[in-house]
C-alpha cells in the first residue's frame, strides 16, 4: 500500500464516520494540534496500543563535516519522539510479536524450572576448634498481653500417608 497524506486521511475519516470532509479536517487538525501543544510544553501524549509522543533533549556535541573533516559544534536541541505501542508493533510485524510472546513465555517457564540446588562436596574435615563459652544473653521480657490478642489455634492432625 502506498503512503497516506493528510488529505487522504481526512477523506478516510469522513467516509468511515459519515462526516463531511470539513468536519473530518477539523477533527484531524484538533488531534494534531493537541499533540503538538502538549509535547511543546514538555508533556507526553500516550495513546494505549498506538504509541506515545514526548519531547527529548539532545545534548550539545561535537560533529565532523564529512566533506572537509573539520570539527563543528552542534548546539543542544529539543526534538519530538514517537514510540509505537505494543499493539502497533504487533500489527506492523506479527512474526516479531509472536517471537517476543514465545520468548516471554519461555523465560517464565525457565525461571520456574531453574530451582537452585545445593551440592555438598565431600571435603577433608577441619580440625576441631576449642569450644568457646557463649556470652550469656540478657533475659527476655515478655510482652504484656493485649485485649485484642486471639487465642492460639489448635493443631490440625496431619493426614495419614497413603499406601506404600
Amino acid at each position: 500500500m502506498k503512503s497516506m497524506n493528510k488529505a487522504e486521511l481526512i477523506e478516510h475519516i469522513a467516509g468511515a464516520h459519515s462526516l463531511t470532509k470539513a468536519e473530518a479536517g477539523r477533527i484531524v487538525e484538533t488531534f494534531t494540534s493537541a499533540i503538538v501543544n502538549t509535547v511543546r510544553k514538555g508533556g507526553a501524549v500516550v495513546i494505549p496500543g498506538f504509541g506515545s509522543f514526548k519531547q527529548v533533549a539532545r545534548a550539545a556535541r561535537t560533529g565532523v563535516n564529512p566533506a572537509t573533516g573539520a570539527k563543528l559544534k552542534i548546539a543542544a536541541s529539543k526534538a519530538a519522539k514517537f514510540m509505537p505501542g505494543s499493539a502497533f508493533k504487533a500489527a506492523v510485524d506479527p512474526k516479531a510479536a509472536r517471537r517476543k510472546a514465545e520468548k516471554a513465555a519461555g523465560a517464565k517457564v525457565a525461571v520456574k524450572a531453574a530451582a537452585p540446588t545445593k551440592k555438598v562436596a565431600a571435603t577433608k574435615a577441619a580440625p576441631a576448634k576449642k569450644a568457646v563459652p557463649a556470652k550469656q544473653a540478657a533475659p527476655v521480657k515478655k510482652a504484656a498481653p493485649t485485649k485484642t490478642a486471639t487465642p492460639a489455634k489448635k493443631a490440625v492432625p496431619a493426614k495419614k500417608a497413603g499406601k506404600a
